[in-house]
């Protein structure tokens, strides 16, 4: 069977064309992702998440970014909006049990939908503490504002995609709520004490420690590692990450084509793996950044390989709920628009 190596990648539209198939079928990445430019409708979903587990001749991952709110890839007419996290957490806030109950049923629903396509893998829950003034990267996205709110809601939805046979990713991992820049576009950078980090930021993490995948931030923590973002920090990743918050699961970049890390693609990816990823994730499908990816990630192996065999072992799982049963109690406690 041929090795896999550490990277997820995406694809430039909503078929993959030949130099892209013969390329994933030579180069054999873990997974895939895919973005509102690989949707146009149901059909095509699901034969484009077919066509890229051909192309490397295994069943791979797929990954979406399925939060609800302006960040769902997958839109009306195809799949109805959903709710942003701050909505949910909304609800929360006036009813405990039934903002939890909101949030996993809206999981449950993501769940269903996705398998429909073949896409196993969610980017879901944003465990991000947001903080006054920060970054509207995150801003809605959050359930809350306090760490409680987010472990308490950011568990349910994790539930609920695993009740339906699709797998969380927590994110930003160890907590992107302080960023006062879009890390898409620059560098954010925090200066706050590790000690308020680790009361107000990292909590929500360490409560969900226990689950398989998760994705970094590309934050500065300067009381950590004043020179680099937690991506590529073997100091944050090793120390908060694998030791303070003690997850060991399987750690997922943050898209390496984002402008807050600096130098090439290939030397982002090289910064990622020294920093002590198990997994580039390059999304942006243009095929010269894919290729400087590809020659600066390992095979999977070690721990890393261990890590990603975890993941696998783990699809397939699903409650048997009926779907019909599950959206009307969704649309009892929430009307979707």
């Amino acid at each position: 069977m041929t090795e896999s190596k550490s990277m997820i990648l995406g694809c430039s539209g909503h078929s993959i064309t030949p130099e892209e198939r013969s390329f994933y079928q030579s180069e054999q990445p873990w997974g895939f992702i895919l973005f509102g430019r690989n949707i146009s409708e149901p059909a095509q979903i699901a034969d484009l998440v077919a066509s890229l587990r051909d192309s490397v001749g295994r069943d791979a991952p797929v990954l979406i970014d399925q939060e609800g709110g302006r960040v769902q890839r997958i839109r009306p007419p195809i799949l109805p909006h959903y709710p942003s996290g701050q909505a949910l957490g909304d609800i929360y806030r006036k009813d405990r049990e039934q903002g939890l109950r909101a949030a996993w049923l809206m999981s449950r629903l993501h769940a269903f939908h996705l398998l429909k396509f073949g896409i196993n893998v969610d980017c879901l829950p944003v465990l991000d503490v947001p903080v006054e003034g920060s970054s509207n990267v995150i801003g809605n996205r959050a359930y809350g504002g306090d760490p409680a709110t987010v472990t308490e809601m950011g568990r349910a939805a994790a539930e609920g995609l695993k009740a339906g046979g699709v797998l969380p990713v927590m994110k930003h991992m160890p907590g992107h709520g302080r960023g006062f820049a879009d890390s898409h576009h620059e560098l954010p950078v925090v200066t706050v004490p590790r000690a308020e980090l680790e009361a107000h930021d990292f909590p929500p993490f360490v409560a969900l420690k226990d689950e398989l995948m998760a994705m970094t931030c590309h934050v500065v923590f300067t009381d950590i590692d004043p020179t680099n973002p937690a991506t590529t920090s073997r100091k944050v990743i090793d120390e908060i990450i694998r030791g303070h918050i003690g997850f060991q699961g399987l750690l997922l970049s943050d898209d390496t084509s984002m402008n807050a890390l600096a130098g090439t693609i290939g030397e982002r990816a090289a910064n990622i793996v020294a920093g002590g990823c198990d997994i580039v994730l390059h999304c942006n499908g243009v095929m010269d950044e894919m290729q400087q990816v590809v020659c600066n990630v390992p095979v999977l192996a070690g721990a890393s390989l261990v890590r990603a065999k975890a993941v696998e072992a783990a699809f397939g799982r699903n409650d048997g709920t009926d779907e019909a049963s599950i959206r009307a109690e969704f649309d009892a406690i929430f009307a979707v628009a």
